[in-house]
């Protein structure tokens, strides 16, 4: 057991000693400054336009709202003109335009802040992913120190490292490059790799890999993989492979956005020229155009989707959930199959004191044994040295001073403890003197799931420790609600050891394990899924999670202990770390998804019957605005019905059935 790692594995202080993130600030974005005017200067036309102020006053401002929120879409939309595309931001651009030109600024305005605004958190999304995974390559160390032929040492940069060189990595040190331990002997934390919640003892022969920390001892490593083809940057390169090619999943309007955008268009000129070419007058043929252009463009049809979808990513945020897009809480409704990671999703992520068992003779009590074993481990700040000391502080016990502490990696710790001397650490290694009963014990902890550990006084074992990865409370009946809602168990997917992997997934009801994988393992199986027909969501923490969020049809993080870069990749986040929202989320996206419907098809009525009054008759274009606004007013309150609380605890309770 090491004594020297400088941060507890799985706690967010591991993370700060890497190189300080470079994330991009909103307001550095273009897109995020023009959205930002265009809502600042229509928050101040708009009081000024109700309140009945003269059209000098708010016209200006409005003018600025159209160029601040207009142009960049408007811009896009030219651009894909040239390529033979028409899409809804132009559409949007020239519906605003079309509803300034007969006196209806205020509809005009409101529509560019909507698409300026969506647009903005676009790009702001798509920015931060990029920081995360720049913030990732921060994982692996900039130099290496490579051994020559001779002995010699010299300080390189890890991107000359070669397949066959060898490196020296000191303890505290980051290891530079995938590679195999020639020999010493030390303690690696590779949780970002594997997932692992504690650190794993690495010998002669054992596999290293880049970015991961060694504790107490130094290692000869040769190197194995050139820097490019490390497993940190098959990882980066998974992530940004994942991001670019998975086709998003656009909300239902936009299914049909080239059909509509084309046949209103076309109807909206034809209504014009068509009139024209039989000797019609001008004013009022482009009156009559002018009314059809705005009953019939799709506020309420974006507003008819919208605010469901909106309302319940801010019920969600209230419950401790933060889903970052529109289209995510529609995908989540879409989810029929779930792969969950193990350390730190479905448990605490935190190692902790399970088992305290005294030998017998040993002559010491529970308290007495932890007091002992707890005084050797308080100098260190390896995992399972803070466990042991978090558990006697749990239980008020009084810790005494130890002295002459010294530890060996691999094997443990020692120290004088009121004149005894304590040793605590690896069963296999302090039972040096042949078979003794403590073996026994340490073996059903371990059969048990447990990670043993023996305290010796004086030479002599007289006690056991079990410590373990807490399973979270609400892990099974989150994962019973998963089955229920998809049809299906989840799938565990895990970097740790089969045989962990198999004790927890029994205690959650999980059939399917699939354990010791690393990222590229976790992908695989996802689109194993996917090839099937499957929607699949992953819920992850670690660095190793992230290509798999990534390549999801969504990806939700634990939010407490996460990594950056999960944190970034992931389509939402769990911030209080309550697995049992993410079932109850999803019964709110079906919920979301079926109030979208329903307001299409309220939107759908309203514009059908009001573009064939406009068509078939003379639709007076006060009354087409009165319409048009009435049924955004409509499908928008309908929408907002999953602001309540209610509509969370009826998400929930809908769970049972």
């Amino acid at each position: 057991m090491s004594s020297t790692l400088t941060r507890p594995a799985g706690t967010g202080a591991a993370r700060e000693e890497v190189a300080p993130r470079r994330r991009t600030r909103i307001f550095a974005l273009p897109e995020a400054r023009w959205a930002a005017s265009a809502l600042v200067l229509f928050l101040v036309a708009l009081p000024l336009y109700l309140g009945g102020a003269p059209a000098w006053s708010w016209g200006p401002l409005f003018a600025a709202v159209y160029v601040a929120g207009g142009w960049e879409p408007g811009w896009a939309g030219l651009r894909a003109l040239r390529d033979r595309t028409l899409d809804v931001d132009l559409l949007m651009v020239v519906a605003a335009l079309g509803a300034a030109a007969i006196g209806q600024v205020l509809d005009g305005a409101l529509l560019i802040v909507i698409f300026a605004t969506s647009g903005a958190l676009e790009a702001i999304a798509t920015a931060r992913t990029a920081d995360s995974v720049r913030g990732l390559l921060d994982l692996a160390p900039t130099t290496a120190t490579r051994l020559s032929d001779d002995g010699g040492e010299e300080s390189v940069p890890t991107g000359e490292l070669r397949a066959g060189d060898t490196i020296l990595v000191r303890p505290g040190e980051r290891i530079g490059a995938d590679g195999r331990v020639l020999d010493g002997a030390g303690e690696v934390d590779q949780a970002t790799i594997t997932g692992e919640p504690l650190p794993v003892v690495k010998e002669a022969g054992d596999e290293v890999f880049a970015g991961t920390l060694n504790g107490t001892g130094a290692l000869r490593v040769k190197v194995e993989r050139d820097p490019s083809d490390s497993v940190i940057a098959r990882i980066v390169s998974m992530v940004e492979e994942a991001s670019e090619t998975k086709a998003p999943t656009q909300l239902f309007i936009e299914k049909v956005e080239q059909r509509y955008s084309l046949g209103m268009v076309a109807a909206t000129v034809a209504l014009f020229t068509l009139p024209l070419l039989f000797g019609a007058a001008l004013q009022p043929t482009l009156l009559r155009a002018m009314t059809f252009m705005i009953v019939a463009s799709p506020c309420a049809v974006v507003l008819a989707t919208m605010p469901p979808l909106l309302s319940a990513i801010a019920n969600a945020g209230r419950h401790g959930v933060l889903v970052k897009s529109a289209v995510v809480m529609e995908r989540l409704g879409q989810v029929d199959a779930v792969a969950l990671d193990k350390t730190g999703t479905l448990t605490e992520g935190i190692p902790k004191v399970t088992d305290v068992r005294p030998l017998p003779g040993s002559g010491l009590g529970e308290g007495e044994l932890l007091r002992l074993a707890a005084a050797v481990e308080h100098p260190s700040e390896h995992p399972l040295a803070r466990a042991v000391v978090d558990a006697a502080r749990a239980r008020d016990l009084d810790i005494p001073l130890a002295e002459d502490f010294t530890s060996a990696p691999g094997t443990g710790v020692s120290a004088t403890v009121a004149g005894r001397t304590v040793a605590v650490g690896s069963p296999a290694r302090l039972l040096t003197a042949g078979p003794h009963r403590a073996v026994a014990v340490a073996t059903a902890l371990e059969e048990d799931g447990r990670t043993a550990v023996l305290v010796v006084a004086d030479g002599t074992p007289v006690g056991v420790l079990g410590i373990a990865d807490r399973l979270r409370e609400e892990a099974a009946a989150a994962t019973a609600a998963l089955a229920r809602l998809t049809g299906t168990a989840p799938v565990l997917v895990t970097g740790d050891n089969p045989r962990a992997a198999a004790r927890l997934a029994d205690e959650v009801g999980i059939a399917d394990v699939r354990a010791g994988l690393l990222p590229q393992d976790k992908v695989t199986a996802v689109k194993e899924l996917e090839r099937a027909g499957r929607k699949v969501l992953v819920v992850g923490d670690g660095v190793n999670d992230a290509p798999a969020l990534a390549a999801a049809h969504t990806g939700v993080a634990m939010g407490r202990a996460g990594s950056d870069l999960a944190l970034e990749t992931a389509d939402a986040v769990v911030v209080r770390d309550e697995l049992a929202t993410i079932p109850t989320l999803i019964g709110l996206s079906r919920r979301a998804r079926r109030l979208v419907v329903q307001n299409l098809v309220i939107a759908a009525v309203f514009i059908t019957g009001l573009v064939v009054w406009d068509l078939a008759g003379r639709l007076p274009l006060p009354l087409g605005v009165a319409g048009h606004e009435g049924s955004t007013v409509i499908v928008g309150l309908n929408g907002l019905r999953l602001l309540a609380d209610g509509a969370w605890s009826r998400a929930r309770a809908g769970l049972g059935r």
